[in-house]
Formats: structure tokens, sequence, C-alpha cells
């Protein structure tokens, strides 16, 4: 339904970011230090309005959070206007349980 939110489970978010889908982190830079996705892309919910243009409009977004709250709120807001967005249901915590990969390397991938 256009315009509403909707979220994933994280084993399919995880398949998803293997591909063509852009995964979208939203947490905040110590979050991300303690441990994120290696594909993850991070723009934190504090910054997402001043660096929107660094999101892509052309691929699906995967939204992921610590827990899904945060990635909820910007899925919202990203559907809102106009993206195609989904978010991680139970975020990083699910990612994990679900075996997704985690990395520590404390830097933010290129948004690229």
């Amino acid at each position: 339904m256009e315009g509403q939110a909707s979220e994933v489970p994280a084993s399919e978010a995880i398949e998803l970011a293997g591909g063509a889908a852009w995964l979208l982190d939203v947490r905040e830079q110590d979050e991300w230090d303690r441990g994120h996705a290696p594909q993850a892309h991070l723009i934190p919910m504090s910054v997402i309005e001043q660096r929107s243009g660094e999101i892509p409009e052309d691929r699906q977004l995967l939204v992921i959070c610590h827990s899904g709250y945060r990635s909820w709120q910007v899925t919202k807001a990203l559907v809102a206007a106009g993206y195609d967005a989904v978010s991680v249901a139970g975020g990083m915590d699910a990612w994990q349980s679900a075996g997704g990969v985690v990395v520590q390397d404390g830097s933010p991938r290129a948004s690229a």
C-alpha cells in the first residue's frame, strides 16, 4: 500500500541486503562501533534529514536500528517521501539472532 510503512523479518533482510537492497543503519556512531552489518551504511536518525541526499532513490531500502523502533520511525518518513523502504523487524538484535554477520570496525561504510 503506497505511503504505508512495512517491515521484513531479519532473515529476509539478510538475504535482501546481500543483493540489490541498500541497508541503512540509523543508530548512533557508538552503537555502530559496537557492531554492524558489513554491508550497512550509517546515517543516524538524528541527522537523517541533513544527509537525505546520500540515500539512493532507485533501490529498495532496508532500515535497521537496535531493536526496531527507530527504524520503523525512519521507514515511515522515507515511505512518505516516496522511497521504497522497509524496516527490519527486531533490528540488529534480530539480525544477529537470525545469523546475520556483524563486524566491529568503528568506521561508517561509504555511502556509495
